[in-house]
C-alpha cells in the first residue's frame, strides 16, 4: 500500500471514531470529508493527490472540541475556530508522516488545513471554498432552522460573509446550488447588498 492509501485509510479511521451520525448511519465527519474532497475536485480538476487527502482533513477529529468547550459570543467562537484549524493541522500532519509522507508533504497540508495564506495560497482557498460549498449544499438548512431566532439580517450578513471568503470561480459554483427557497430570499438579498 503507498503512502497516500495508507494516509487516507488513518484520516477515514479518524472520522469514523465521529459518535455523531449522519442519516445514513455512518460517522458525519466521514460524511463532511467526502463531501469536501468532491467539492475540491470539482473547484480544481487537477488537484493533486494532496490536496485532496487535505480536502479529507478540513474537520479531522472537530467532534473532539465541542463548541460548548468555549466562551459563548464571537470572541469564543473565533477562540473555538483558531483552535480547531491548529489542532486539525497537526493531527493532519501526523497521520500523513505516519503514513510515510515527506516532512515538507506534511507541513503544506497543515498549512492549508490551518488556514494559513487565504485568498493568496491556492491550496487554502480550495479548502475554504469546498467548506463555503458544503456548508450552502448540505448544512445551510439545519444551520437556519438551529437559529431561527437570528433575525433575517444577521443570516443575510452570515451569507455577505461565506460569499466574501470564496473565490470567483466557487462563487460561480455556488450560483448552481439547489437552495431551499427561503435560502434563495436571503441569498438574493445578500447578494444584492
Amino acid at each position: 500500500m503507498d503512502a497516500h492509501a495508507r494516509a487516507r485509510d488513518l484520516i477515514d479511521a479518524a472520522h469514523m471514531a465521529d459518535p455523531t451520525r449522519a442519516s445514513d448511519g455512518r460517522a458525519a465527519e466521514l460524511v463532511y470529508a467526502e463531501r469536501m474532497e468532491a467539492w475540491v475536485a470539482r473547484l480544481v480538476p487537477a488537484a493533486s493527490p494532496l490536496l485532496r487527502l487535505a480536502a479529507r482533513c478540513q474537520h479531522l477529529e472537530r467532534w473532539r472540541v465541542p463548541r460548548a468547550t468555549f466562551p459563548e459570543g464571537k470572541a469564543g467562537y473565533f477562540a473555538w475556530r483558531k483552535s480547531l484549524y491548529t489542532k486539525q493541522a497537526a493531527r493532519a500532519g501526523a497521520l500523513l508522516l505516519d503514513a510515510g509522507f515527506s516532512t515538507s508533504e506534511a507541513a503544506e497540508v497543515c498549512m492549508w488545513v490551518a488556514k494559513v495564506g487565504l485568498k493568496t495560497e491556492a491550496g487554502t482557498q480550495a479548502l475554504e471554498d469546498a467548506a463555503c460549498l458544503v456548508f450552502l449544499e448540505n448544512e445551510i438548512t439545519a444551520f437556519a432552522a438551529q437559529h431561527a431566532d437570528y433575525p433575517r439580517e444577521k443570516f443575510v450578513d452570515i451569507l455577505k460573509k461565506t460569499w466574501r471568503k470564496m473565490s470567483p470561480r466557487a462563487q460561480e459554483l455556488a450560483r448552481g446550488v439547489a437552495l431551499p427557497s427561503a435560502i434563495v430570499s436571503l441569498v438574493h438579498d445578500a447578494l444584492a447588498g
